[in-house]
Formats: C-alpha cells, sequence, structure tokens
C-alpha cells in the first residue's frame, strides 16, 4: 500500500517492510502483554493486508489480529468475536476496506458476518449467504461490495443483496472486484473468467474471448483505462476495451 506520504508498506509472513524511494526498513509489530503470538512456526508475523484511513493512521491486519499505526506506536484493535476479546489464530481479519464516509470493514475467512467500526462503536453484520466475506468496495453509488466463496454481495446500507448473476454452482469464489472510471464493475475468480457490471446487465469474458486464464486473481485499471487482468501462474492479460493482449 502507497501512504499519504509516497511510502511503500508491503505486509509479509515475517512482518511489515517499508520502502522510501531508495532502502527498505522493517518494522516489527510488537504484541500486547497478554497477548499469545500466534503458534505457527512459519508465519508468526504474518501481515494480510493494510490501509490507511482518513486521519492518516494505518491499520494492519495480521496473523495476531487487527493493529492500529500512528506514526509512533501501535495499538492492538479489538474485535470481541473470541473469548477475551483477541481473535485466535482461527478468527484472524483478513481484509480492511476505508470506504468514502470513512468507515473501516473488516471481514475474514472465520468470522461471522462481518464488522464496520464508524470512529467510535464497532458493529457485526450478518449478510444472508456465506458466514463471511471480504469488504471490497465502495462504489459510486455508495454500496458496499463483499466476495466471499459463495460469489459477490452488495450491500446498500440496509440490506445484502447477493450476485446471483454471477453464481457458478454452490462453490463460486470472488476474489476481486475493481470499479473503472467509467463505473462499469469488474469481478474475478472462481474460473469465471472477468465480468463486467455496466449498471444494467452482466457480460463475463474467458479463453474464448482471449483471456489466457479463467482463474482471475487481480483487476487493475491503468490510466488510459486499459484493464489488466492477473491469475493463476502468472498469465498476465490486459483487455483495452475490444481485444485481449497476454503477456
Amino acid at each position: 500500500m502507497e501512504d499519504k506520504n509516497g511510502k511503500i508498506w508491503i505486509g509479509t509472513d515475517a512482518g511489515i517492510s517499508v520502502y522510501d524511494g531508495k532502502k527498505f526498513t522493517k518494522i516489527h509489530i510488537p504484541l500486547p502483554k497478554n497477548m499469545p503470538a500466534n503458534k505457527i512456526s512459519n508465519k508468526q508475523h504474518s501481515v494480510f493486508d493494510i490501509k490507511q484511513d482518513k486521519s492518516g493512521q494505518l491499520w494492519f491486519a495480521t496473523i495476531n489480529g487487527v493493529f492500529i499505526y500512528d506514526g509512533k506506536s501501535f495499538t492492538h484493535f479489538k474485535i470481541s468475536e473470541s473469548e477475551g476479546g483477541f481473535l485466535s489464530s482461527n478468527h484472524n481479519i483478513e481484509k480492511i476496506l476505508v470506504d468514502n464516509a470513512g468507515n473501516i470493514w473488516f471481514g475474514g475467512r472465520t468470522n461471522k458476518g462481518v464488522f464496520r467500526y464508524d470512529g467510535k462503536i464497532l458493529t457485526s453484520l450478518k449478510h444472508n449467504g456465506d458466514d463471511w466475506a471480504w469488504p471490497a468496495l465502495h462504489d459510486n453509488k455508495g454500496n458496499i461490495w463483499f466476495s466471499s466463496w459463495q460469489g459477490a454481495y452488495r450491500y446498500d446500507g440496509k440490506t445484502f443483496t447477493k450476485i446471483e448473476a454471477l453464481s457458478t454452482g454452490t462453490i463460486s469464489p470472488i476474489t476481486r472486484i475493481v470499479e473503472d472510471k467509467k463505473g462499469n464493475l469488474w469481478f474475478g475468480g472462481g474460473g469465471r473468467g472477468i465480468c463486467r457490471f455496466d449498471g444494467k446487465s452482466y457480460a463475463c469474458f474467458t479463453t474464448k474471448d482471449g483471456l489466457r486464464n479463467n482463474d482471475v486473481w487481480n483487476i487493475f485499471e491503468d490510466k488510459s483505462g486499459n484493464i489488466w487482468i492477473g491469475s493463476r501462474n502468472t498469465e498476465l492479460c490486459m483487455y483495452d476495451g475490444k481485444t485481449f493482449t497476454c503477456f
């Protein structure tokens, strides 16, 4: 993640590295004294996600829970779903989203539902589908989008709606959701290729259309409006709105 000062923050199994354009600096997240470290020996300091809130604080989703960094010190952010207020090694937050209003959303594969923090109150929300979901996107219409092994969900501030048009069966993973400059939403994951929602209908593109691999893991729009698609086995393709070019 690039912060507001241009530094690059990188989460690894060994903790955090920060790149300032010249050198890498390792940063260790100290655990609270009453909090036991995760017992997985080779991943004791895994960092899954990094986000910066509107005040400039950094939020880290780690194997040992969620931590806030104010530029000087780390604070453990308790999400009271497991005994003692600490997320156990089996209850990890893996994804963080800061929405346009400044709310912070949390989700992980071993948690029931999702969590929203408005700066004062932490709220647990249950959607009508899989037990868990990753917060993925706040679109320009105000909807919050979530991905999971069961597909994609849209939250309009009141209710969750599963996107049945993207369903491919009982196990129907969505791994990535992004919004392009034109307001189109793009979905990837689960071997469905890459799918586009223009506000009216869903259209999916697969290897039949020139995509190299249907198992999409990442989607990115460049400054020229091209859509870049990363998939398993280092497959990389670019979509210019008409054709796919693969590398």
